[in-house]
């Protein structure tokens, strides 16, 4: 994308995008954003032109959204559906999109074909982060398109320098423990792209997961094989209360839950994916700080967020204590 709009209506299809075109302080020129753009908490109030087929499943388990999405991909269905009449009517002039994942968001493809019936012809930004770097370099991009260089790079540099903290303050540790980050329950996943990174930034050890490639598919043998001292659920997309709905059909059902290292020495933390792993945006960086808080509390000392994370032993010792 060659060009550089200075007036504008911006059309975000990322819950990620919708974050940063916020802290560039755009969000005037905002007019469209999806079902799943919650923050800030602004974001709900402005027109939603994508939803999700699964709003309309209700409550399901992890197992059958899993089948769910895999059963659309194969036979060429999105789950989302996008409203073109009202995009239409919004008219946008930059439409923010992603190649990266049609399970996460609309695809680009999906977002191609719609801009064709549009009369205004808007720009189409695809970004398609896989690190900690690119995501960076897509709010530098997203700065540059819309003529607020100078403000995206201020937060990308309060970005930087929070994360140069966090190495700095573990400068000195040699302990790295390993950990398993999970990003769906039924079926496991390894966690990857930026993920991985996050991990080895925050003072631990990333097991089976890929840096920069995509989450795939693992097995629970294959967890307990890698031996985690930390085991990390950050479903995608998931906060941690929804997280908590499905965790005691993995804790009960799973055989190999209990024999787990990171089980064993009550180093099963649950966190709210959502917020600060599922979405490229600045909120990474708190992440980063979280996962830190998590794997050297020692070093780390600062109180987690309300509702950011939960250590799973606790929570199930309570439920006994109480129930």
């Amino acid at each position: 994308m060659d060009c550089i709009i200075t007036a504008m209506r911006i059309c975000s299809l990322l819950p990620s995008s919708t974050e940063i075109v916020f802290a560039l302080g755009l969000e005037e020129d905002l007019v469209a954003v999806t079902h799943e753009c919650d923050y800030p908490p602004q974001a709900r109030s402005k027109p939603v032109v994508v939803n999700s087929i699964l709003k309309e499943k209700g409550k399901l388990s992890s197992a059958h959204i899993d089948e769910f999405v895999s059963r659309s991909r194969l036979e060429g269905k999105s789950v989302y559906l996008i409203d073109s009449e009202r995009l239409r009517e919004i008219k946008p002039d930059l439409i923010i999109t992603q190649g990266l994942c049609d399970v996460c968001a609309v695809s680009e493809n999906e977002v191609t074909e719609v801009c064709e019936i549009l009369e205004n012809s808007p720009e189409v930004l695809s970004l398609e982060p896989s690190t900690i770097g690119e995501i960076m370099d897509s709010i530098l991009l997203l700065g540059e398109v819309t003529g607020t260089r100078e403000k995206a790079s201020q937060i990308v540099d309060g970005l930087r320098k929070r994360i140069e903290s966090v190495e700095k303050k573990l400068s000195g540790e040699r302990y790295q423990p390993g950990v398993f980050c999970l990003e769906w329950l039924d079926p496991p996943y390894a966690a990857g792209h930026w993920v991985p990174e996050m991990v080895k930034t925050a003072g631990g050890e990333p097991l089976i997961s890929r840096a920069g490639e995509p989450s795939f598919k693992t097995t629970w043998d294959e967890i307990l094989e890698s031996s985690p001292d930390y085991l990390i659920l950050m479903p995608c997309g998931f906060d941690v209360e929804k997280t908590l709905d499905g965790i005691e059909d993995v804790t009960s059902g799973v055989r190999q839950w209990h024999a787990l290292r990171a089980v064993k020495k009550g180093h099963c933390y649950i966190v709210d994916a959502n917020s600060y792993f599922s979405r490229p945006s600045p909120r990474i960086v708190d992440g980063i700080e979280l996962l830190a808080g998590i794997i050297h509390s020692d070093i780390f000392t600062q109180q987690p967020r309300a509702n950011s994370v939960l250590n799973v032993k606790n929570h199930f010792y309570l439920q006994t204590f109480l129930g």
